[in-house]
């Protein structure tokens, strides 16, 4: 055994730089040993700014060092993913990977600064979450029928809010334009919160909003809920039809978020943060919070978080295409 040990030894020191002891060998590959930078793409308080902050949290607490949220929004969540791609592949700068930058821009922007596809690691899909169409509570829209049958009355003369161009707020009532051969005018707004308020006031006819953000006001009956967009109904609404259910077959949008790094990431490194992102599922609070809020929880290999969004990337850069949208 002695003799072991002193072999041991004998060959790290072999492999050790002119003044590094053999304890700094064994160091230099242990991860991390610094704090790492968490960059969510969208402003502070936001639904991807809390979930960064909350799984930066449980990240930091299984890593051993701090892990810092840095909020860069802009561009519909492009400079902050940009900077994701263009940092050091090395597990220190990572963060949250959304619906638009990833699956929507690349097609809605003519120039893009990175590729999704190229110049990043998908390393864990955290959750998807359902929209919800609503109408002003005095709307004589009744149901998404009545929807259909007005805009193909009146062409042209419906509108719809969103939250920004090409975010899921946009996406799904282009979908539903597209699925239900509607014309309708679009009226965007410099986020969600604005166009709730305008919704509310009845200065737009409808709006698809994300569950969590819209539930507080459904419930409060300031707006009215006509379907989800999910497959299945949630839990939340059980009484709420899906949009294939209140007549528009094939309807399905969810938006999503995940965790993702710059490109050429140590395959070691990817899946650690990976394992830690499926065991913070486990985890009572988080578990309890994302189910709260009507979301799906994510999880699975950062292969099969690659395969679902390069699914995504397709099938929305068709719809972008079809509907010629372009950012303003």
């Amino acid at each position: 055994m002695a003799m072991k040990r002193r072999i041991l030894l004998q060959t790290a020191s072999a492999l050790a730089l002119p003044g590094m002891t053999t304890i700094n060998v064994w160091a230099q590959d242990k991860y991390p040993s610094k704090a790492i930078a968490f960059i969510c793409p969208y402003s502070a308080g936001g639904g991807s700014d809390q979930r960064s902050r909350q799984f930066g949290r449980f990240l930091s607490t299984a890593l051993g060092q701090p892990v810092i949220v840095d909020n860069k929004p802009g561009a519909g969540g492009n400079i902050g993913t940009d900077m994701i791609a263009k940092a050091k592949p090395d597990g220190y700068v990572i963060g949250m990977g959304n619906f638009a930058p990833l699956s929507v821009n690349p097609t809605m922007f003519k120039k893009m600064s990175y590729d999704p596809a190229k110049d990043l690691t998908p390393i864990a899909l955290i959750e998807k979450g359902p929209l919800i169409l609503m109408v002003p509570p005095n709307s004589p829209y009744k149901s998404v029928k009545d929807i259909i049958a007005a805009a193909k009355a009146k062409p042209g003369t419906l509108s719809f809010a969103s939250g920004g161009l090409g975010g899921s707020h946009h996406l799904s009532a282009e979908m539903f334009k597209s699925l239900a051969g509607l014309n309708m005018t679009h009226i965007p707004y410099k986020g969600g919160a604005p166009a709730t308020t305008d919704l509310m006031g009845g200065q737009v006819d409808m709006m698809f909003e994300q569950l969590y953000a819209a539930s507080p006001s459904i419930k409060a009956g300031k707006l009215r809920a006509l379907a989800i967009t999910s497959k299945t109904r949630s839990p939340l609404f059980p009484d709420l039809p899906t949009m294939t259910e209140a007549g528009v077959p094939g309807f399905e949008v969810q938006n999503w978020q995940g965790l993702v790094g710059p490109a050429g990431m140590p395959p070691a490194i990817v899946k650690q943060l990976n394992e830690i992102v499926n065991k913070a599922f486990a985890d009572p609070a988080i578990k309890e919070q994302m189910l709260g809020q009507g979301n799906e929880l994510g999880g699975g290999t950062p292969e099969q978080f690659a395969a679902f969004i390069k699914v995504e990337a397709d099938r929305w850069g068709k719809l972008v295409k079809a509907a010629d949208i372009k950012p303003e």
